[in-house]
């Protein structure tokens, strides 16, 4: 192919020095993938929530949206095959629309995974209390000490090479989902498979009130599987890895959790099953497997939802590093966050800020008096909103890049126009429905929303202030943005 930048021929070399390191496949990778989306914590803590949304039309509505980011993967994938930084949609961005949209992106990614990310200490802590107390007839030790306990062994997986977080993803990732597949076969076999038929999939209309809200769980569900291409510079054969984790990675996780509703449907009756989630959401999922399985059985699934939020703090963990690193390594933010370890090759100082950030903020916090169930819904939903639209701002980049690209490499209309042009409709309709729902994605007020909402456009915006500063007074700087290698 031919050699071409958008902006400036100049691409950054990367040395081993500056060079991250890993030897995962595609199953490792994928379990990457899988663990930021947190399994059995969605099928126990989201899934309920979306299917008091959309009740019986849920796995329906989850075949819509893996078929949808299908749709943006051919796009993803072919963008991944000619833009070989391992910067992710800081990458695609700043190739698509330029240094300035990229670092905004970039900004947008890095608070919106740290964000994101800070769900899990609050919500481990509650859970892990809880049933060290009421199960266990354990002491009553604050949740605090079990969040600030959570975030030290995350920062310490992420300090060492990426293999070693791999093998434990994995390990988790198995377990969770043979617990969610004990629940899906016990739940069909309940009341015999003619019923488990007869419920079918419902389609959800498009006049309904909740269909927004039900899709914009839904689509959070599939995050992270940009994370296949973050991992570049860690993977085998990269091109082959990347395009079989990504597409393995979308269809796994909308197959899964199709499944898993259509199993709470068989369980609770097709016409009783909103209702239900509307008066059980907490513990619409313990209740079933206890009911379908036994207690000891529950207990064990709690174990593992417990292990589940660690394992869905490591992946983002190693995410948002990933993305300091990337930062630091052009020189957008401190040089010190882009050192790699010398012996792990891991971005272990971004690691380690990481888990600083989510420390500090479990402390004030916590001398503030700030509930923690009040916590993880804002941070989940505003960081959610903000990796939300850095997707949309990423299909719009994919779309311009093949676009301009078409006078002198034509390639497969399919992968370069069509199907990025899909992705822009479909991730635009959710992005307006974040938009319109914010209240309900972050469990605020309209004070908080407004706080929040005007924080994460600040944050784009602000990175295209801040680079157009540094075309200004460190072009050197500059011309490093966006961790360019395209061919």
């Amino acid at each position: 192919m031919n050699n071409v930048t958008l902006e400036s021929p100049r691409t950054t070399v990367r040395t081993q020095e500056t060079r991250l390191n890993g030897n995962m496949g595609v199953g490792e990778l994928v379990m990457n993938v899988l663990a930021f989306s947190s399994p059995l914590a969605t099928v126990a803590g989201t899934l309920p929530v979306l299917l008091m949304f959309s009740g019986q039309t849920a796995p329906a509505i989850y075949i819509l949206v893996t078929f949808m980011l299908l749709i943006f993967s051919v796009g993803f994938v072919k963008m991944s095959q000619s833009v070989r930084g391992p910067g992710g949609f800081y990458s695609f961005v700043t190739a698509g629309l330029g240094k300035p949209a990229g670092l905004g992106g970039a900004f947008l990614a890095l608070f919106g995974y740290i964000f994101i990310g800070f769900f899990a200490p609050s919500f481990f802590g509650v859970t892990l209390q809880g049933f060290v107390v009421e199960t266990l007839n354990g002491p009553d030790i604050p949740w605090y000490w079990y969040a600030l306990g959570i975030t030290a062994a995350t920062t310490v997986l992420a300090y060492n090479k990426i293999d070693l977080s791999a093998k434990l993803l994995t390990g988790v990732m198995l377990l969770e989902v043979a617990v969610v597949v004990v629940f899906d076969v016990a739940s069909f076999s309940a009341d015999g498979l003619e019923v488990v038929s007869s419920v079918g999939f419902a389609l959800p209309s498009f006049s309904d009130a909740t269909l927004g809200l039900a899709l914009l769980f839904a689509v959070g569900n599939f995050f992270g599987f940009e994370a296949t291409v973050i991992y570049r510079d860690e993977v085998k054969n990269p091109d082959k890895t990347i395009s079989r984790a990504t597409y393995i990675a979308v269809v796994g996780i909308g197959l899964f959790y199709a499944v898993a509703a259509w199993a709470f449907i068989a369980f609770l009756g097709p016409e009783n099953v909103q209702a239900a989630a509307e008066t059980n959401t907490v513990n619409l999922f313990s209740d079933a497997v206890a009911a379908l399985a036994g207690k000891i059985f529950a207990d064990v699934a709690m174990i593992l939802l417990i292990t589940s939020v660690l394992a869905c703090m490591l992946s983002i963990q190693n995410i948002a590093a990933r993305y300091s690193f990337s930062l630091a390594a052009d020189h957008a933010l401190p040089a010190i966050l882009g050192r790699v370890h010398p012996r792990h090759k891991s971005p272990y100082v971004s690691a380690l800020a990481i888990g600083l950030i989510w420390a500090v903020a479990t402390v004030v916090f916590t001398f503030l008096g700030v509930a923690p169930d009040a916590l993880y819904p804002i941070a989940s939903g505003s960081g959610t909103f903000a990796v939300l639209l850095l997707m949309f701002i990423t299909s719009f980049a994919v779309l311009v890049y093949f676009v301009r690209r078409r006078s002198f490499a034509p390639e497969s209309v399919w992968k370069t126009i069509i199907a990025p042009l899909v992705s822009v409709a479909f991730l635009g309709i959710i992005t307006y429905l974040a938009v319109a729902n914010y209240p309900e994605l972050i469990g605020g007020s309209a004070v908080m929303t407004v706080i929040f909402m005007s924080f994460t456009f600040a944050l784009f915006i602000g990175g295209i202030a801040y680079a157009l500063i540094l075309r200004s007074k460190r072009p050197e700087i500059y011309a490093r943005l966006g961790r360019q290698q395209i061919d």
